[in-house]
């Protein structure tokens, strides 16, 4: 279900009309009911987006926070793809688009066998002036040393060997994620959702407990993800889904114990949102991988909480 439907089946559920659902939550019955249509342009902005779900669900009995999460993933995508367009995209053209992306890899590859075919019959057919040589007629090379005769043979080409250098960098999988606090590990914020931020779902994601102001009420100087690899691994790159939301500074930090103090900054971020990519300057190995927010973005309910969808660390094992 979509988020609009999943809300009109739990009205529906709970024995509400769209008049009553009004009643309850002070919104405008037209934006209830283009709401449940999938459709939020009536909401006036992204943080009034997230508010009226949140209402509605609460008012139908539904849990708001997976259709939020649906929502923040959805309009990541859409912005994934508007960013590579050259004009913006509606939801239905992204819709369009991932159908589109599904069809045309296999056209395209039945395309590519039929010339494939085609040039094999062709040059099958070839006159036979251009095969081989018959035996007797092959002209033969030979080198005279003293009373001897030795055929030429072309030498061959000495093997390719990889360098540690030359090993490109790939997508590498993370063994488990825990909460980071300014006392360690298993110590930050929602300790349980740590996982999802690893499990390559974007309607899912880990978040930071929510604060009176973007530095923490004043509580802690930071709080974070770290990323056990299972073993030590050189990072190249990060790319970070955070909630749409701009504002949050971070830094990655790479290093071989699970300690604020052993993990040294690699790369940072600031006034971030949505996607970010980091690219390191200098590559850093070790075993652990933290996120560490140093400053949170504003959320609707007038509060400060960051959020992490999705991350993909690049590098080499």
């Amino acid at each position: 279900m979509s988020i609009g439907e999943a809300l009109a089946e739990a009205r529906r559920q709970a024995g509400l009309t769209v008049t009553q659902v009004s009643d309850q939550t002070g919104i405008r019955e037209t934006i209830i009911t283009r709401i449940e249509g999938d459709d939020f342009s009536a909401c006036g902005g992204e943080l009034y987006v997230r508010g009226y779900i949140r209402s509605v669900a609460r008012a139908v009995g539904a849990d708001p926070e997976p259709l939020i999460w649906e929502y923040e993933a959805a309009q990541l995508e859409l912005q994934a793809i508007t960013d590579d367009a050259d004009e913006p995209v509606t939801p239905a053209q992204a819709r369009q688009r991932r159908l589109t992306g599904w069809i045309m890899p296999p056209v395209l590859a039945l395309g590519v066998m039929g010339l494939y075919l085609a040039a094999f019959h062709f040059l099958a057919g070839w006159p036979p002036a251009i095969s081989a040589a018959p035996a007797d007629r092959a002209p033969s090379v030979t080198h005279h040393r003293g009373h001897g005769t030795q055929a030429a043979s072309a030498p061959a080409p000495a093997p390719k060997t990889a360098t540690p250098a030359a090993v490109a960098a790939r997508a590498l999988t993370p063994a488990t994620a825990a909460a980071f606090g300014p006392a360690g590990a298993g110590q930050g914020d929602n300790p349980a959702l740590a996982p999802l931020a690893i499990d390559a779902n974007p309607a899912t994601a880990w978040h930071t407990d929510w604060y009176t102001s973007a530095h923490f009420g004043n509580l802690y100087p930071g709080t974070g993800l770290l990323v056990d690899m299972g073993r030590p691994v050189t990072i190249t790159a990060a790319r970070i889904t955070l909630g749409l939301a701009h504002g949050a500074s971070l830094q990655l930090r790479v290093g071989a114990t699970p300690a604020l103090a052993g993990l040294p900054p690699v790369a940072h971020a600031a006034n971030a949102g949505g996607v970010v990519h980091l690219r390191l300057t200098t590559s850093a190995r070790g075993r652990y991988v933290l996120i560490w927010f140093t400053s949170l973005p504003p959320d609707p309910a007038g509060t400060f909480q960051a959020s992490v969808h999705n991350l993909r660390l690049d590098g080499r094992s």
